[in-house]
């Protein structure tokens, strides 16, 4: 049993409940160790009990453990104290993606992308380690205070299920692809598709495929075609329509083959949105397929209750979301209607031989993978120990990539790298702990990316930590290297990328430069350098007390308000509905920190919204006495009047003729503050002659004017 304040494995002491879900509590912790705050997911009672399930709990977490990047929430620990089985992950305060899509009703196609590009990164990460995440969706990505974008719950959603290729779990059936909905063999294609309808949602603000049952939407996913975003929202671009298309093809082949292909796809469409570069295969014999009898069945064996998978936490929506899938064992338990309950495991009777075959091919393809890597291994150490070993003085210069000590300076000799690659003359360099600097020229006689010189001459001591300037080759198709310096770390990167450049970042701290964002490049920008060299960033950690600006909120949306202070690294707090007779229905009329301020990340903002104007009544005790001779000088005592009252908001409240006053009425229950009065009375005129001699007959006129009437408030 967890309780505020116990420390588990005598290191993460528990400080609240941030969140809950199917399968576990989510818990902020602090890390007392390393002095940070976790988030601990606890397993609740009816999973730990279950040895079986714990087993592949267990296994399964342990290899997200590994899975380190930044678009990425990471898995720092996994433990068990007591019968109390927990992952300690990365906090990430931000807001889910599915969240800022309902705030924001849709996304541009510009901020969809760079998400999918960050989404995709990450699963990219996570396949390159054989991980298969089962249930993207925007429930399971996180945007973080600091603008990255995080995918959560990698490795958990199987644990769930079985630790064979076959998976049951269909996670949320609006994004399962159609071999998940089969109840077949899934693979990275799978998280390709979930990928698509994703993006799908965050073009169109809605799903492709919903039904009144889970069953009736797994069934559209596997027979119908996937509706075009462009019929939704027509500015999206084609390229952008295409790339959702192939993603969400109802077969695996029909896809991208992997996410490289999908992100590199994405990053083409920010640059040229309406050119024809999807390739898409087979388009013409993807007809639609029925679904059998046997795959009815096991739909229904697989979707009972699945919609009830994501319970939204009601107060937190800073935190991880845990892969709220369920386990199945293997005992009988139908319901009424012959449909598997929650917690079922399926009569599935094993892969079709086609998927055997795809098992066999894969499982060879992984063997000779695994020899290469091994075989690559062993050579670059070899490399590395002969560069790093010093025949003439005994001593090996040993270089830890995670220190944060700078060791003393010692003497090392210079290494022969004309003609050198850039990169393993960059990694020969650094392995000896000297810095390596990297200027361009172009070359009709020298490859592209070859050192034509350095400015240390081979065989020379130096010490290391001695600057090392070499000159490298950009070829005749060299390319402007751009200048990414104060910009986003995600923009930094894309652009690069985009100019064909792979990028190293490193972090350091800055009191001039925001958390983020880039100090420094390498090489600089504006020189000419070769396609596919590496440009090391250095990005800022931010400032050791970092103040942020607070924004002026008063007056916009509570969903744009809210977008606001987090995209300015602020937290939200209460949110108060009060009337107000100045600002509109939802739209926020006071915020508890003063717009201009300066304060540390994070601080918590309260905010009021406005619930409308305040609804009063008023009474009305009408006294109308006689026109006076300013405001109808030719009104005739004892004539009739016609007194007509109407409201500020168009009600007519009084209607009647008179000839006595003062006239007396009251009125109760009035929803307006004031009305006006209209008095109109007859005047007769006497026939006149015209100097003509002409007779102009004499007549009734109707002539009128007005009192305002200021009415009193009944619960004053």
């Amino acid at each position: 049993m967890i309780k505020i304040g116990m420390t588990i494995a005598d290191r993460y002491e528990i400080l609240e409940k941030i969140g809950t879900g199917g399968m576990a509590d989510v818990y902020k912790a602090v890390d007392n160790k390393l002095s940070r705050n976790v988030a601990v997911k606890v397993l609740k009672q009816e999973f730990s009990e279950n040895e079986n399930f714990v087993s592949k709990f267990r296994v399964e977490a342990q290899a997200a453990a590994g899975l380190m990047h930044p678009n990425v929430v990471n898995v720092y620990d996994v433990g068990e104290e007591q019968g109390i089985y927990y992952i300690v992950m990365e906090l990430v305060e931000g807001i889910t993606l599915k969240k800022y899509i309902e705030k924001k009703a849709r996304l541009s196609y510009e901020e969809a992308v760079s998400i999918a590009i960050q989404v995709g990164m990450g699963i990219e990460a996570a396949h390159e380690k054989h991980i298969i995440h089962r249930d993207i969706k925007p429930q399971n990505i996180i945007i973080s205070l600091a603008g990255k974008v995080k995918v959560t719950d990698f490795g958990i959603a199987k644990a769930a299920t079985s630790n064979t290729i076959t998976s049951n779990v269909m996670g949320s059936v609006h994004y399962t692809s159609p071999e998940q909905a089969r109840g077949g063999y899934s693979d990275e294609k799978s998280d390709i598709y979930s990928l698509g309808v994703t993006m799908f949602e965050m073009l169109t603000g809605r799903v492709p495929f919903n039904g009144e049952t889970t069953v009736a939407i797994a069934i559209k996913h596997i027979q119908e075609e996937m509706p075009s975003p462009r019929e939704f929202v027509p500015e999206i671009p084609y390229s952008l329509e295409d790339i959702i298309l192939k993603c969400c093809e109802k077969s695996p082949d029909r896809r991208y083959q992997n996410m490289q292909e999908l992100v590199d796809d994405l990053k083409q469409c920010l640059m040229t949105p309406d050119a024809d570069f999807v390739v898409r295969t087979g388009i013409e014999e993807a007809g639609t397929r029925s679904v059998t009898e046997e795959e009815m069945e096991e739909i229904r064996n697989h979707t009972s209750d699945y919609d009830d998978y994501y319970p939204e936490d009601d107060h937190k929506e800073n935190t991880m979301r845990l892969a709220e899938t369920e386990y199945y064992d293997d005992e009988d338990d139908l319901d009424d209607d012959g449909y598997e309950r929650r917690g079922r495991r399926s009569d599935y009777d094993g892969p079709s031989r086609m998927e055997k075959i795809t098992t066999v091919l894969s499982i060879l393809a992984g063997i000779i993978i695994v020899g290469v890597i091994i075989f690559l291994a062993v050579k670059i150490i070899g490399n590395k120990l002969q560069t790093s070993d010093n025949p003439e003085t005994g001593s090996s210069v040993v270089v830890n990539d995670t220190t944060t000590q700078n060791p003393a300076p010692v003497e090392v000799e210079m290494p022969t790298v004309v003609g050198s690659d850039i990169d393993s003359a960059r990694n020969a360099l650094t392995a000896l702990g000297l810095n390596v600097l990297v200027d361009f020229k172009e070359s009709d006689t020298i490859a592209s990316g070859i050192v034509i010189s350095a400015d240390v001459q081979p065989g020379t001591k130096v010490l290391s930590g001695t600057n090392v300037n070499l000159l490298v080759s950009s070829g005749t198709d060299s390319v402007e290297m751009p200048d990414v310096i104060g910009k986003p770390i995600s923009e930094a990167k894309l652009t690069l990328e985009l100019s064909g450049f792979t990028v190293m970042a490193e972090e350091a701290s800055s009191d001039e430069v925001p958390q983020g964002y880039v100090i420094s490049q390498n090489p600089d920008p504006g020189v000419m350098a070769a396609k596919g060299v590496s440009v090391t960033i250095t990005v800022s950690v931010g400032a050791t007390d970092v103040k942020v600006k607070v924004p002026g909120i008063i007056g916009m949306e509570e969903a744009d308000a809210t977008v606001t202070l987090i995209e300015n690294d602020l937290s939200i707090g209460h949110i108060t509905y009060v009337p107000s007779d100045t600002y509109p229905e939802g739209t926020v009329c006071s915020q508890s920190i003063a717009e201009g301020s300066f304060v540390g990340q994070s601080t918590v903002v309260d905010f009021e919204v406005s619930s409308g104007a305040e609804k009063h009544t008023y009474k009305c005790n009408l006294n109308v006495t006689a026109p006076t001779p300013a405001e109808a000088p030719d009104y005739i005592p004892g004539t009739e009047v016609r007194l007509r009252l109407v409201g500020s908001d168009g009600k007519v409240l009084l209607d009647q003729t008179t000839k006595e006053f003062p006239y007396i009425s009251n009125f109760y229950g009035i929803g307006c503050p004031s009305g006006i009065l209209t008095v109109t009375y007859t005047v007769t005129t006497e026939p006149t002659t015209n100097a003509d001699g002409t007779v102009v007959p004499g007549g009734t006129v109707e002539k009128s004017f007005t009192r305002e009437i200021v009415f009193t408030q009944e619960d004053a």
